[in-house]
């Protein structure tokens, strides 16, 4: 189902808009629908990565309920990790 929306916007910004759309070959309302279809993919985007993310951390709080987690040293993770990037950079 389609539904219409609305908003106010002044005349002479309405004008240039017009223009500029018809310029591209296509109508203001063509240009509102398309940004309106662009916000409702990155919100689409958003919530899917939010959901990974919630999905991430609730493993990893089960993981470390269930006594499986280890621990690692922060100065020996960070050596951990620039060998890591190192790696990743000879490979470039």
């Amino acid at each position: 189902m389609d539904t219409r929306i609305q908003f106010r916007i002044d005349e002479d910004v309405k004008k240039l808009a017009q223009k500029m759309a018809e310029s591209q070959g296509r109508t203001i309302s063509d240009a509102c629908r398309e940004l309106t279809e662009q916000l409702a993919e990155q919100q689409r985007l958003k919530t899917s990565h939010d959901s990974w993310l919630t999905e991430q951390v609730n493993q990893a709080f089960e993981k470390l309920d269930s006594g499986r987690s280890k621990f690692i040293e922060h100065e020996v993770a960070k050596s951990a990790m620039a060998q890591r990037k190192a790696k990743i950079r000879l490979r470039d």
